[in-house]
């Protein structure tokens, strides 16, 4: 069977709201991410990108549907790289391996294993406050994929670097998937980065959340090899979150 055939995580009628009185975050949400997809969530500001990533990650709980994901299978990634800022870069990633319970004899070896896989060897001696913002989040993905889990959930890592430091992370980020064979489930608001980095593009309406449309990209399209391809899918996708925007402000 092949790994796209497989589902890694599986959402099936979820709805979400926070408390009897709020109104609906997501209503009726249902989404099959194959084990292995690189899967980009694009919508609005508030639209439910980030509950999504919150109830895989079991962080909150659906308020109707069901999520199946495999125990202990999810790592999680923030926009702030939120680093200890005392430790460094090395200790940073240890500490991580040490939670998730890898034993002690072991821990040097992978931590450098985890640096080189992020290019950050030369760097491994360095506090958070040594590093560039590009770094400070290649050591937070470091500290992710330190907990050996399956699906890794992305919540706008790169949204607060530089666009030149944003590309570079995105060439990293396309080689350690395809190295390790993880599931990505990326969030992001801008349209070009969904394009780069995912293999498929789920539009979210506003306000409540429900999947308004998505989208398979071509790999050529998130090589830069079909540049025509991608201005009409970056045509397409912009109109209908510009649908979206105009829904809700009405």
């Amino acid at each position: 069977m092949n790994d796209l055939d497989r589902s890694a995580v599986t959402l099936t009628g979820v709805s979400k709201r926070f408390g009897a009185a709020a109104p609906v975050v997501l209503d009726g949400v249902d989404l099959r991410i194959a084990d292995g997809e690189f899967l980009c969530l694009l919508g609005a500001s508030g639209c439910g990108k980030s509950t999504i990533l919150n109830l895989i990650a079991g962080l909150e709980q659906p308020t109707a549907g069901e999520i199946a994901v495999p125990s202990g299978a999810v790592a999680m990634m923030f926009q702030d790289a939120a680093l200890l800022p005392w430790l460094t870069a090395r200790r940073n990633v240890q500490l991580a391996l040490e939670l998730a319970g890898t034993p002690r004899e072991q821990r040097s070896a992978r931590t450098d294993e985890l640096l080189e896989l992020v290019s950050l060897s030369h760097a491994a001696d360095r506090r958070p406050h040594e590093l560039s913002g590009g770094m400070r989040q290649r050591v937070a993905l470091a500290r992710a994929l330190a907990q050996d889990r399956h699906v890794l959930l992305m919540d706008e890592p790169f949204a607060a670097v530089d666009a030149i430091t944003r590309d570079l992370l995105h060439v990293e980020l396309e080689r350690i998937w395809r190295q390790t064979g993880r599931t990505v489930v990326f969030v992001t608001h801008n349209i070009r980065e969904a394009l780069r980095l995912g293999q498929r593009i789920v539009l979210l309406s506003s306000r409540p959340g429900r999947v308004a449309a998505e989208w398979d990209v071509p790999a050529a399209v998130r090589s830069g090899t079909d540049p025509v391809e991608a201005a009409r899918l970056d045509d397409e996708i912009t109109r209908r979150l510009r649908e979206e925007l105009i829904r809700n402000a009405a």
